[in-house]
């Protein structure tokens, strides 16, 4: 009889384990599933970020580049406006 209750302790012990590894595998798997999706989002932002940085740089240039063209404008507009007077002002004496 002890031994039956014995092999009965044993066979459930077994079965107890048996379960809580199936559990700790389960476990495993969701938290692993966890940790990708969040590596996933993380190479996401960081590909996000990226993008917009790289756009913003395109804008800051593209605005540097209207802002020289503007000032190249002005500087020959008074350039010309100079040799109109002088010319003027020359023509005047």
């Amino acid at each position: 009889m002890r031994k039956i209750i014995l092999a009965a302790v044993v066979a459930s012990a077994a079965l107890s384990l048996s379960a809580c590894k199936k559990d700790a595998d389960d476990v495993a798997v969701v938290a692993s599933d966890a940790v990708t999706d969040s590596a996933s989002a993380a190479a996401d932002a960081a590909t996000a970020a990226s993008d917009a940085a790289g756009a913003a740089a395109n804008a800051a240039s593209t605005a540097a580049s209207a802002a020289s063209e503007a000032t190249t404008d002005s500087v020959k507009a008074a350039g010309d406006a100079a040799a109109s007077a002088a010319t003027e002002a020359s023509s005047k004496m």
